[in-house]
Protein backbone atom coordinates (compact mmCIF):
# COMPACT_ATOMS: atom_id res chain seq x y z
CA UNK A 1 0.00 0.00 0.00
CA UNK A 2 2.54 2.26 0.68
CA UNK A 3 4.40 2.26 -2.99
CA UNK A 4 1.44 2.47 -3.87
CA UNK A 5 1.00 5.63 -2.64
CA UNK A 6 4.04 6.64 -3.20
CA UNK A 7 3.49 6.03 -7.32
CA UNK A 8 0.28 7.94 -6.86
CA UNK A 9 1.58 10.90 -5.32
CA UNK A 10 4.73 10.90 -7.49
CA UNK A 11 3.03 9.70 -10.75
CA UNK A 12 4.63 12.04 -12.96
CA UNK A 13 8.43 11.18 -12.02
CA UNK A 14 7.21 7.01 -12.35
CA UNK A 15 5.49 8.06 -15.70
CA UNK A 16 8.75 9.75 -16.83
CA UNK A 17 10.67 6.53 -15.76
CA UNK A 18 8.34 4.47 -17.97
CA UNK A 19 8.60 6.54 -20.88
CA UNK A 20 12.11 6.85 -20.73
CA UNK A 21 12.30 3.14 -20.29
CA UNK A 22 10.11 1.80 -22.45
CA UNK A 23 9.43 4.21 -24.77
CA UNK A 24 6.22 4.15 -27.24
CA UNK A 25 4.88 1.01 -24.96
CA UNK A 26 4.29 3.78 -22.24
CA UNK A 27 1.14 4.21 -23.79
CA UNK A 28 -0.40 0.44 -23.63
CA UNK A 29 1.01 0.20 -20.22
CA UNK A 30 -1.04 3.72 -19.15
CA UNK A 31 -4.03 2.25 -21.03
CA UNK A 32 -4.07 -1.02 -19.31
CA UNK A 33 -3.43 0.86 -15.85
CA UNK A 34 -6.88 2.79 -16.70
CA UNK A 35 -8.64 -0.37 -17.88
CA UNK A 36 -7.76 -1.99 -14.80
CA UNK A 37 -8.61 1.18 -12.49
CA UNK A 38 -12.28 0.87 -14.25
CA UNK A 39 -12.67 -2.29 -15.04
CA UNK A 40 -10.94 -4.52 -11.98
CA UNK A 41 -13.41 -4.55 -9.19
CA UNK A 42 -10.58 -5.53 -7.00
CA UNK A 43 -8.47 -2.60 -8.15
CA UNK A 44 -10.09 0.64 -6.94
CA UNK A 45 -7.20 1.87 -5.41
CA UNK A 46 -5.08 2.46 -8.71
CA UNK A 47 -4.60 5.72 -9.82
CA UNK A 48 -6.81 7.30 -12.69
CA UNK A 49 -7.66 10.96 -12.68
CA UNK A 50 -3.95 12.03 -11.70
CA UNK A 51 -2.70 9.55 -14.24
CA UNK A 52 -4.92 11.16 -16.94
CA UNK A 53 -3.75 14.68 -15.67
CA UNK A 54 0.21 13.27 -15.51
CA UNK A 55 -0.04 11.87 -19.19
CA UNK A 56 -1.49 14.84 -20.23
CA UNK A 57 1.09 17.24 -18.98
CA UNK A 58 3.63 15.22 -20.23
CA UNK A 59 2.33 14.99 -23.37
CA UNK A 60 2.19 18.68 -23.64
CA UNK A 61 6.38 18.40 -23.16
CA UNK A 62 7.86 17.96 -26.90
CA UNK A 63 10.84 16.55 -24.88
CA UNK A 64 9.20 12.97 -24.37
CA UNK A 65 7.57 12.82 -27.44
CA UNK A 66 4.25 11.75 -26.73
CA UNK A 67 0.81 12.51 -28.57
CA UNK A 68 -2.09 13.93 -26.77
CA UNK A 69 -4.40 12.72 -29.10
CA UNK A 70 -3.03 8.76 -28.55
CA UNK A 71 -3.65 9.06 -24.92
CA UNK A 72 -7.18 10.32 -25.27
CA UNK A 73 -7.91 7.55 -27.68
CA UNK A 74 -6.75 4.93 -25.78
CA UNK A 75 -8.06 6.60 -22.12
CA UNK A 76 -11.63 6.64 -23.78
CA UNK A 77 -11.72 3.30 -24.86
CA UNK A 78 -9.99 1.72 -21.66
CA UNK A 79 -12.49 3.93 -19.65
CA UNK A 80 -15.77 2.84 -21.53
CA UNK A 81 -14.21 -1.00 -22.24
CA UNK A 82 -13.14 -1.10 -18.20
CA UNK A 83 -16.70 0.20 -17.09
CA UNK A 84 -18.65 -2.64 -19.52
CA UNK A 85 -15.90 -5.54 -18.33
CA UNK A 86 -17.25 -4.34 -14.64
CA UNK A 87 -20.64 -4.29 -14.92
CA UNK A 88 -20.20 -7.46 -17.35
CA UNK A 89 -18.25 -9.46 -13.93
CA UNK A 90 -21.19 -7.66 -11.73
CA UNK A 91 -24.11 -9.12 -14.18
CA UNK A 92 -22.48 -12.77 -14.50
CA UNK A 93 -20.73 -13.26 -11.11
CA UNK A 94 -22.64 -10.75 -9.06
CA UNK A 95 -21.93 -10.65 -5.10
CA UNK A 96 -20.47 -14.23 -5.04
CA UNK A 97 -17.88 -12.52 -6.07
CA UNK A 98 -17.52 -10.29 -3.12
CA UNK A 99 -17.51 -13.36 -0.62
CA UNK A 100 -14.21 -14.35 -0.80
CA UNK A 101 -12.16 -13.71 1.95
CA UNK A 102 -9.27 -12.41 -0.07
CA UNK A 103 -11.55 -10.07 -1.97
CA UNK A 104 -12.93 -8.86 0.98
CA UNK A 105 -9.44 -8.01 2.46
CA UNK A 106 -8.91 -5.38 -0.59
CA UNK A 107 -12.66 -4.14 -0.87
CA UNK A 108 -13.79 -3.27 2.78
CA UNK A 109 -18.36 -3.82 3.21
CA UNK A 110 -18.10 -0.18 4.39
CA UNK A 111 -17.06 0.82 1.04
CA UNK A 112 -19.50 -1.55 -0.79
CA UNK A 113 -22.41 0.29 1.70
CA UNK A 114 -21.37 3.49 0.77
CA UNK A 115 -21.19 2.49 -2.91
CA UNK A 116 -24.80 0.77 -2.56
CA UNK A 117 -26.13 3.97 -0.58
CA UNK A 118 -24.89 6.61 -3.45
CA UNK A 119 -26.10 4.53 -6.10
CA UNK A 120 -29.60 4.24 -4.27
CA UNK A 121 -29.73 7.52 -3.39
CA UNK A 122 -29.04 9.08 -7.17
CA UNK A 123 -29.82 6.22 -9.72
CA UNK A 124 -28.50 5.82 -12.99
CA UNK A 125 -27.08 9.13 -12.69
CA UNK A 126 -24.04 7.80 -10.18
CA UNK A 127 -22.42 6.13 -12.93
CA UNK A 128 -21.82 9.42 -14.17
CA UNK A 129 -21.42 10.85 -10.88
CA UNK A 130 -18.77 8.31 -9.49
CA UNK A 131 -16.36 8.82 -12.32
CA UNK A 132 -14.70 11.14 -11.05
CA UNK A 133 -14.67 9.76 -7.49
CA UNK A 134 -11.64 7.43 -6.42
CA UNK A 135 -13.20 3.72 -5.29
CA UNK A 136 -16.55 4.74 -6.39
CA UNK A 137 -15.68 4.90 -10.24
CA UNK A 138 -14.48 1.54 -9.78
CA UNK A 139 -17.49 -0.23 -7.93
CA UNK A 140 -20.49 1.44 -9.27
CA UNK A 141 -20.84 -0.52 -12.04
CA UNK A 142 -20.17 -3.55 -10.41
CA UNK A 143 -22.93 -2.32 -8.03
CA UNK A 144 -25.49 -1.44 -11.13
CA UNK A 145 -24.84 -4.58 -12.84
CA UNK A 146 -25.53 -6.48 -9.03
CA UNK A 147 -28.74 -4.77 -9.07
CA UNK A 148 -30.34 -5.56 -12.53
CA UNK A 149 -29.76 -2.33 -14.00
CA UNK A 150 -30.47 -2.74 -18.00
CA UNK A 151 -27.62 -2.30 -19.94
CA UNK A 152 -29.08 -0.18 -22.58
CA UNK A 153 -29.29 2.57 -20.07
CA UNK A 154 -26.12 1.81 -18.05
CA UNK A 155 -24.28 2.31 -21.37
CA UNK A 156 -25.72 6.04 -22.48
CA UNK A 157 -24.05 7.42 -18.96
CA UNK A 158 -20.72 5.03 -19.13
CA UNK A 159 -19.96 6.72 -22.03
CA UNK A 160 -20.99 10.26 -22.06
CA UNK A 161 -19.09 10.15 -18.20
CA UNK A 162 -15.69 8.21 -20.00
CA UNK A 163 -16.16 11.40 -22.38
CA UNK A 164 -16.29 14.17 -19.77
CA UNK A 165 -13.86 12.71 -17.51
CA UNK A 166 -11.27 11.99 -20.04
CA UNK A 167 -11.40 15.24 -21.91
CA UNK A 168 -11.60 16.61 -18.51
CA UNK A 169 -8.87 15.65 -16.80
CA UNK A 170 -6.59 15.65 -20.19
CA UNK A 171 -7.22 18.53 -20.95
CA UNK A 172 -6.28 20.20 -17.42
CA UNK A 173 -3.10 18.28 -17.27
CA UNK A 174 -1.98 19.50 -20.75
CA UNK A 175 -3.05 23.07 -20.49
CA UNK A 176 -1.96 23.87 -17.26
CA UNK A 177 0.44 20.57 -16.35
CA UNK A 178 3.65 22.62 -17.69
CA UNK A 179 3.18 25.66 -16.17
CA UNK A 180 6.39 26.68 -14.28
CA UNK A 181 4.19 26.83 -10.65
CA UNK A 182 2.64 23.30 -10.98
CA UNK A 183 5.74 21.85 -12.48
CA UNK A 184 7.83 22.60 -9.13
CA UNK A 185 4.61 21.66 -7.00
CA UNK A 186 3.46 18.73 -8.82
CA UNK A 187 2.99 16.29 -6.31
CA UNK A 188 0.82 18.80 -4.27
CA UNK A 189 -1.15 19.19 -7.28
CA UNK A 190 -1.77 15.24 -7.51
CA UNK A 191 -2.41 15.39 -3.95
CA UNK A 192 -5.27 18.39 -4.32
CA UNK A 193 -6.90 16.29 -6.67
CA UNK A 194 -7.02 13.66 -4.93
CA UNK A 195 -7.82 14.96 -2.62
CA UNK A 196 -10.60 17.24 -4.55
CA UNK A 197 -12.07 14.02 -6.04
CA UNK A 198 -12.67 12.42 -2.46
CA UNK A 199 -14.34 15.38 -1.34
CA UNK A 200 -18.18 14.74 -2.57
CA UNK A 201 -17.96 10.98 -0.58
CA UNK A 202 -16.89 12.92 2.44
CA UNK A 203 -19.18 15.36 2.45
CA UNK A 204 -21.58 12.51 2.30
CA UNK A 205 -20.19 10.72 4.83
CA UNK A 206 -20.04 14.23 7.32
CA UNK A 207 -23.83 14.91 6.27
CA UNK A 208 -25.19 11.17 7.13
CA UNK A 209 -23.02 11.13 10.55
CA UNK A 210 -24.69 14.75 11.30
CA UNK A 211 -27.78 13.34 10.43
CA UNK A 212 -27.46 9.77 12.70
Amino acid sequence: MGTLIDFILNIDKYIIDIVNTFGAWTYLILFIVILLETGAVIMPFLPGDSLLFAAAALAANASYSLNIWVFIGLFLVAAIAGDSINFWVGEKVGLKLLEHKWVQKIIKPEHLNKTRQFFEKHGPVAIFLARFMPILRTLVPFIAATGKMNYKKFIFYNVTSGIAWVLICCGAGYFFGNIPFIQEHFSAVVLGIVAVSLLPAVIGLVSQKIKK
